[in-house]
């Protein structure tokens, strides 16, 4: 018990832990690494792979086919990609390295693709927070699985969509981003932009679902497994979604896998 480091367990949760379990501090660390690590190595692939349980080239259609119908542009865009930035206590070594400039703190870079069932399709991370997002999407080798994997039925070729940021492929759109817009491309950016907001919410549901990842000052990397805490995280609030939807499988109105079709 005297090896466990008392700081792999957030503050937050150790206030809520103590009262309810009386149980020492080190005993709770323990414990709470021993489930965090037996989430990660058991059902961590389901979220860092190609999960062919709901990717699946009929899931593929029905995905296109939701987004579609809330009026964006693409009639083949099966879910959205996007970087987010988990801010983390500013390390004793090795500031630059994890110092996002853009957000101006000291962060963990992840990349999500989310779908319009409201489930985290695949995450890639974390990288150091001064990362780029396109240099995360080459890192990560979703575009070869996207290659490989992302048709329908039919064989036609499935896209993500992204912000300005992203190289423009077969599988991957972004905005149009010329110096003068027709009338036609701006029609073409507002419309996907309006849908694409739902990888914002699915963001957000897990710092407000797990608040202790957005309390960045006992966020140390070193001393806490916080990239696999955020996995980890993400993880549980899929399976939240599949018993409960969320706001972008309402919005799209396409119901969430069950827990037994996720997990399978």
């Amino acid at each position: 018990m005297s090896g466990v480091k008392t700081t792999d367990l957030p503050l937050s949760l150790l206030r809520f832990f103590i009262p309810r379990f009386g149980r020492p501090v080190p005993e709770l660390s323990m414990i709470y690494n021993i489930v965090l690590d037996y989430i990660y190595n058991t059902h961590g692939h389901r979220i860092s792979q190609w999960n062919h349980t709901i990717l699946d080239p009929v899931s593929l259609e029905r995905y296109a086919e939701a987004v579609y119908d809330k009026g964006a542009a693409l009639d083949n865009c099966i879910g959205f990609i996007d970087g987010t930035v988990r801010p983390i206590c500013r390390p004793g070594e090795l500031q630059r390295v994890v110092y996002n400039g853009h957000k101006r703190v000291h962060a963990l870079k992840f990349q999500s693709f989310t779908l319009p069932n409201g489930m985290i399709a695949n995450m890639y991370g974390p990288l150091e927070g001064r990362k780029h997002d396109a240099g995360m999407l080459a890192d990560s080798g979703l575009l070869n699985d996207l290659q490989r994997f992302a048709f329908s039925t039919t064989g036609q070729p499935m896209c993500l969509y992204g912000d300005p940021a992203y190289p423009l492929r077969i599988h991957l759109q972004a905005p149009f981003r010329n110096a003068v817009l027709t009338p036609a491309m701006q029609a073409f950016n507002s419309s996907m932009s309006a849908v694409r907001e739902s990888v914002e919410w699915l963001f957000g549901d897990i710092v407000n679902y797990f608040k202790f990842m957005d309390f960045h000052k006992n966020l140390k990397i070193g001393l806490s497994s916080v990239g696999k805490m955020y996995i980890v995280s993400a993880l549980l609030r899929n399976a939240h979604t599949c018993c409960n939807g969320n706001q972008t499988s309402e919005y799209f109105n396409l119901e969430p896998p069950t827990l037994e079709e996720y997990f399978v």
